[in-house]
């Protein structure tokens, strides 16, 4: 049953990333320089390494929700729910820990130096959202596990989450236009392109806001909501990190080790 959720779930992702890297390239939010190719190689071979490392773990997370549903372990089994609010709000739950996780990630100074692989890339685009270090992986894995024995969650909870928080990452990282007003109502429950730009800012200001994953009621609630972007005078990456000698994969695997 997990490897046929994690063999559609990756199917799934690979149609999508194809369709938003096409869209990309007829109406980008940012007109690509030379090299688009050449520097998406290094967040190809992140994705490699995140489905590689997600794939070592998906076994033992299994027999873990496994060990929970057979013992009725967590929240949700004290308290009748019909399958339907237990697929909600299970989904909310792993994404309101995916928000501490992402927060942790960058008020921790361990958590920045493997998050900011991530957020040293100076041109965002869908494959950016697959541009996380196995360090990271591990990290937001320990959430979600942690949510999952909290919660009582099961598998088909787990594999829709991930399979619409993945959709989403990609989506808003992908380099395209969105109408504002769009962009305005869908961001009232999701994150959107537009909101999650902010995020990539190099102000700190504006890198430190905006962490939801799939909804974005989290940063309302919490107060870290930036509503708006100045798309003519927002620049992406990290300062220092912009020589291409940095923007190597093995630059990037040594960089959480480098002080």
């Amino acid at each position: 049953m997990q490897l046929f959720l994690d063999q559609l779930r990756f199917i799934v992702l690979i149609v999508a990333c194809t369709l938003l890297w096409s869209l990309e390239s007829f109406k980008p939010l940012n007109d690509y320089a030379k090299g688009r190719f050449r520097r998406a190689v290094p967040n190809l071979g992140f994705t490699a390494l995140l489905l590689a490392t997600n794939l070592l773990l998906s076994l033992a997370t299994a027999r873990l929700v496994s060990f929970i549903q057979v013992n009725e372990m967590g929240l949700f089994f004290l308290i009748p729910l019909a399958p339907w609010m237990s697929m909600v709000l299970g989904v909310m739950a792993l994404d309101l820990f995916a928000y501490v996780a992402h927060f942790l990630l960058h008020k921790s100074w361990l958590g920045w130096q493997f998050h900011r692989v991530h957020h040293s890339d100076r041109d965002v685009n869908v494959t950016t959202a697959f541009r996380q270090h196995p360090g990271e992986t591990i990290w937001r894995l320990f959430w979600q596990v942690l949510a999952v024995v909290v919660f009582g969650l099961s598998l088909e909870v787990i594999a829709v989450y991930l399979t619409i928080s993945a959709l989403n990452a990609q989506l808003e990282h992908a380099n395209i236009k969105v109408n504002d007003c769009l962009d305005g109502w869908l961001r009232l429950l999701i994150v959107t392109p537009n909101m999650h730009k902010v995020h990539h800012s190099r102000e700190q200001v504006e890198t430190d806001t905006n962490y939801s994953n799939i909804f974005s009621i989290w940063d309302r609630i919490f107060g870290t909501h930036t509503p708006t972007a100045d798309f003519n005078r927002l620049r992406y990456g990290l300062d220092g990190f912009d020589d291409p000698g940095k923007q190597t994969l093995p630059a990037l695997l040594k960089l959480p080790f480098v002080i």
